[in-house]
């Protein structure tokens, strides 16, 4: 069987694949992830996933290769990480009582036969009303500003939400691992 590689450097993916039980290495890509003139959220989580796959195709030439890109959106409108809590404190306040969608990407790369499968998975995360209070207090405790969207839903970030929706939780942390089970089938490598 080709080894397989996780083409990120995020701790959250890797704790995510973990869960599937296989044998795995990481290898972090290094692509430029500027957006594209007029690119749509979409349209660049799946161009960036592909990037990463190749990327890291170079160094690990017969292996499956697993990557993945998100993005967090409101109206439409790409909000990144906060990476500080001024920021972050922005981002939930605006985010109170609205509708946040995640698109997240993923490719699966078999760099020996040069075949991949990818898909983009949404997710939405529709907040309660959030005091003033409420944010700083969650920001306090949790400090979430190497996250989009400024939360951790697989940490106290849930206490925000007023409803999730999607169909794949994992999807919202950063890896859709249904799909990648679907898709790493189709490589002839068994998760169960």
């Amino acid at each position: 069987m080709a080894r397989l590689v996780l083409g990120s450097s995020s701790p959250f993916r890797k704790t995510l694949l973990e869960k599937l039980d296989l044998s795995f290495d990481c290898d972090s890509p290094d692509i430029d992830e500027t957006p594209l003139e007029g690119e749509s959220p979409k349209d660049m989580v799946k161009r960036l996933a592909k990037l990463k796959a190749q990327a890291i195709a170079v160094r690990h030439p017969q292996s499956i290769i697993i990557a993945s890109d998100q993005c967090a959106t409101l109206d439409g409108k790409i909000i990144g990480k906060p990476n500080d809590h001024e920021n972050a404190t922005l981002q939930l306040k605006e985010s109170s009582g609205r509708a946040v969608t995640f698109y997240t990407s993923l490719c699966v790369f078999n760099a020996g036969t040069n075949q991949f499968e990818e898909c983009i998975e949404p997710f939405h995360v529709y907040f309660r009303e959030l005091s003033d209070n409420q944010i700083e207090n969650y920001l306090q405790k949790e400090q979430p500003y190497n996250c989009a969207g400024s939360f951790k839903s697989e940490g106290l970030g849930i206490s925000l939400f007023e409803r999730l929706e999607g169909n794949d939780p994992n999807a919202l942390v950063g890896l859709p691992l249904i799909q990648l089970i679907k898709m790493l089938e189709r490589f002839h490598v068994q998760v169960i």
